[in-house]
């Protein structure tokens, strides 16, 4: 006899109503759950000669239930795997490793997608300043006008499209919608774009509008002279904010489970900066081809081709890992309960961040750290074009960074839980905006006051500019992992001990102000020194005090919201005291007698109860 019955809760064997197999031998007490199958007990491989086999499928647990002293008898019985309510049945999970191989199902592709991810984030993020920073005539200038007059639109163009696209597309179509037309553009831009860069750039319209308008507008203009390069350059910053952001966190969200998100994110994180470390090792590769190639060779047009191709392998990649996942591994059934998030406009927003001493200081905190590593990045980068004005010795010097700045992440990533357990979140909130400026000195020092340390320097094989561009690479190395590893860490965590309604307004004003703020609001201060003074390099005196008045700003918000978030944990941890002691209020009824709440409901309607 061979049967195969569904169900989901109890299991019945109508073939022996004389039955029942316990799961005794499993270890967890979800599994000592009984299959009811008579109204006498039997365990499994019983005298009666019942015993049960375990075996495992995608959606279900398979169970096999044989009669020893009838080897013909076998009834396999598949019950829903999901757990629900008393009675249902309950199936151990095959695991390797001691993880759950449904989570390693989840886990593993979602890994290797943020790794093919931030592999072409890299390589992209490189090339773009490569591209736009060293192409004749322009220079790192255009940097603040492209963030801000290209950029920005092409960001809130996109997300609005991308919002009207989720309204009438599957979450499968809208993932495969919006990732394969960066995946084409970047393999156009390789084999074609790039190559007929010469034919389709106005290069002499721009020429004639410098020499009308002067050398103040050289990046507004160069954003028209090389207006292919600069759509590179934006949908390589897109695609970090896109495809990293939405896409892949809102897939991964999507999948996993809080307990699985508590216990491998972090994770995804480190495995983040060893895509970092590969894949500027790839651009330093690509870029030091151009050694090995013969005279009149466009050396960095061949590179490109190389990059662009992985670039496109590794997109590819990213939608089969996709669809893999979605082919072959449940997804989790979520709660239809949806907490409503506030939709804030940015005057209300403003008004928010004015009126709550604690927000206020957490908006500091972001705005203060994007103008600040803005202001730094771009008079570094302007060195980095004078002291390797060749793409492909750009590019190089860019690969070394971004394996140095994957190195410093990971070895900071591994240091903060000591340095949060040991110091505490103060003294953790403070370390990335100390790093910033003390590099800061030393880098616009080295640019000031680079002439009168020149002697010195040669001593150690360096010029003035060589020594200035390396201290600005370490500048960017370390404020960016202590960004990474500490400043991010410390703005999510200052958010846990509000209330709910602070908490989500509270983030709802600083998403829709305080991030354009800071990201905008260095490129803006650029710009007008730019345009008052003449230059970049005009303006460094300047800019290094702005960043100075900025970062000490940004210490005083930190050191106040320290002392607050300090006094909210106090105050949460006593409430969670309290709780556990079960402390409840005494109730005096009328006829002057004391009791707890449940003797007050049950007196007469004579003895009303009031509070003492």
């Amino acid at each position: 006899m061979e049967g195969v019955i569904q169900t989901k809760g109890l299991l019945s064997l109508p073939s022996n109503p004389q039955a029942r197999i316990f799961f005794n031998k499993f270890p967890q007490q979800s599994l000592r759950q009984r299959l009811n199958l008579s109204q006498n007990p039997l365990k499994p491989k019983s005298p009666n000669g019942f015993s049960l086999n375990l075996d495992g499928s995608k959606k279900f647990q398979l169970f096999t239930v044989k009669n020893h002293k009838n080897p013909n008898f076998s009834l396999v019985c598949n019950a829903a795997a999901a757990g629900g309510g008393a009675g249902e049945l309950e199936a151990d999970p095959q695991k390797v490793l001691g993880i759950d191989v449904l989570t390693l199902k989840k886990i593993v592709p979602l890994g290797l997608m943020f790794f093919c991810i931030l592999f072409n984030y890299t390589i992209l993020r490189d090339t773009k300043d490569v591209l736009v920073v060293t192409a004749k005539g322009s220079s790192a200038e255009i940097i603040p006008f492209l963030k801000t007059w290209v950029n920005l639109p092409m960001a809130i163009g996109f997300m609005v499209l991308y919002t009207k696209l989720a309204n009438v597309l599957s979450k499968k179509a809208l993932f495969y919608t919006v990732i394969l037309p960066f995946i084409g553009f970047f393999g156009a831009f390789g084999f074609v774009l790039y190559p007929l860069s010469g034919y389709v750039h106005p290069t002499a319209l721009a020429d004639k509008l410098l020499a009308v308008l002067g050398p103040r507008f050289l990046g507004p203009l160069a954003i028209m002279r090389i207006w292919s390069f600069c759509l590179f350059y934006v949908m390589a910053e897109l695609w970090g904010s896109v495809v990293v952001s939405v896409l892949f966190w809102g897939f991964a969200n999507q999948i996993t489970t809080i307990e699985e998100a508590k216990k491998f994110y972090p994770l995804f994180g480190l495995g983040a900066n060893i895509a970092l470390i590969f894949s500027g090792r790839t651009v330093k590769y690509f870029s030091n081809m151009r050694k090995h190639l013969g005279p009149g060779v466009d050396g960095w047009a061949i590179s490109l081709k190389y990059m662009m191709s992985i670039v496109v392998l590794m997109g590819l990649a990213i939608c089969g890992l996709y669809w893999w996942v979605n082919t072959y591994v449940p997804l989790p059934t979520r709660s239809k309960k949806k907490k409503e998030k506030p939709n804030m406009t940015t005057m209300e927003s403003l008004k928010f961040l004015a009126s709550s001493p604690y927000i206020r200081d957490l908006a500091t905190l972001v705005v203060a750290y994007g103008i600040s590593i803005n202001l730094v990045e771009v008079t570094w980068k302007s060195k980095l074009k004078a002291q390797f004005p060749s793409p492909n010795e750009y590019s190089s010097f860019m690969g070394d960074f971004s394996t140095a700045t994957g190195i410093a992440t990971f070895t900071m990533m591994l240091l903060s839980q000591w340095i949060f357990n040991k110091y505490g979140w103060g003294v953790a909130a403070k370390i990335t905006p100390t790093v910033l400026l003390l590099t800061g000195v030393g880098f616009f020092s080295l640019i000031l006051f680079g002439d009168p340390l020149g002697p010195g320097l040669m001593k150690f094989g360096l010029t003035p500019l060589l020594a200035a561009v390396y201290v600005g690479a370490m500048q960017n190395i370390f404020s960016k992992s202590a960004k990474y590893s500490l400043f991010d860490p410390c703005k999510e965590m200052a958010y846990i001990p509000l209330d709910e309604d602070t908490k989500v307004k509270g983030k709802a004003a600083i998403d829709v102000v305080c991030n354009p703020l800071g990201k905008s609001g260095g490129a803006l201060i650029q710009q007008f020194m730019i345009l008052t003074f003449g230059s970049l390099a005009n303006s460094t005196p300047y800019l290094g005090g702005v960043l100075l008045v900025i970062v000490m700003a940004w210490l005083g918000a930190a050191n106040s919201l320290d002392k607050q978030f300090t006094a909210l944990r106090q105050e949460e941890e006593l409430e969670k005291e309290m709780e556990r002691a079960a402390v409840k209020i005494p109730i005096v009824s009328t006829n002057g007698s004391l009791g707890s709440d449940s003797n007050a409901t049950s007196s007469t309607e004579t003895s009303s109860p009031r509070n003492a």
